[in-house]
């Protein structure tokens, strides 16, 4: 997962949250990412990104809510478990709430249903071949 944070919500913001998670993953090649259908992510930048990091795009349909129903999940509580908490006097402030949830709570702790009640950690330890954990 990348993630990044700003005023406005632009491609340059796509394509920062696009790179944070090559950085944090490594070889990305063939990867699908899948977006809404916002205009950051239809941009000349995003696809170019995408292009550059041999991925490859892939966009929800019109209407078609089920298509982001997990991110919206994520969404949903993100923001129960961080924004709605308290008032952040800064957006740095706030960043730094949203990445310690991420990496601390979201990635480490919540046991999910879909994964067998596994943390997304451990399902993707679990997943991943030996020879890739070699690599």
């Amino acid at each position: 997962m990348g993630y990044s944070i700003d005023s406005r919500m632009k491609s340059r913001l796509a394509v920062k949250a696009l790179n944070n998670a090559v950085a944090r993953r490594g070889d990305v090649a063939g990867c699908v990412v899948h977006t809404d259908r916002g205009s950051q992510f239809r941009s000349r930048k995003f696809v170019h990104a995408l292009n550059r990091h041999g991925m490859v795009g892939s966009m929800g349909r019109v209407g078609a809510a089920g298509d982001n129903a997990a991110m919206e999940s994520f969404f949903a509580l993100l923001q129960k478990n961080v924004l709605n908490r308290r008032s952040w006097a800064t957006r740095e402030e706030l960043r730094i709430a949203i990445v310690t949830w991420i990496e601390r709570t979201y990635h480490r702790r919540r046991r999910q249903a879909g994964l067998g009640r596994l943390t997304p950690i451990e399902f993707e330890t679990i997943m991943t071949t030996p020879a890739t954990q070699a690599a």
